[in-house]
């Protein structure tokens, strides 16, 4: 992965054969012209909870056509960084039995996972000389 800064308060991953815009909104100097980091960081929850409720119901049949997800996130009043994240599956017919089921399924999500129990992160300067 490679991180590139194409100007203003731009900043892009280069992943995979993918390249992920980022900027900051207006009111943090940049031109809001892409999501900035941090909502891309929440999105990929979602994203990532949502790919394997998905998958269960393509699995079984169950249509998706009414399921939808509600990310909510509860901000820590001193810190200022989210202490709650809240995932709800709004949807009106989804079969009783597998009600259980697909919320331990939602709960694979590989990103929470990680946020469970996250990783080191070491930050390291080499200067190219």
């Amino acid at each position: 992965m490679k991180i590139s800064f194409p100007g203003g308060k731009k900043v892009n991953i280069n992943y995979k054969d993918f390249i992920i815009k980022t900027d900051q909104p207006i009111i943090n100097g940049g031109e809001n012209t892409y999501p900035d980091p941090f909502s891309i960081f929440i999105s990929s929850i979602g994203a990532c909870a949502g790919f394997y409720i998905l998958s269960f119901c393509q699995e079984r049949g169950i249509t998706t056509n009414d399921i939808e997800l509600l990310l909510q996130t509860t901000k820590n009043k001193q810190t200022k960084l989210i202490e709650k994240i809240d995932i709800t599956i709004f949807t009106q017919n989804f079969p009783d039995k597998y009600i259980k089921s697909v919320i331990k399924v939602a709960n694979l999500c590989t990103v929470k996972k990680h946020l469970e129990n996250p990783p080191q992160i070491n930050v390291i300067f080499n200067k190219n000389d």
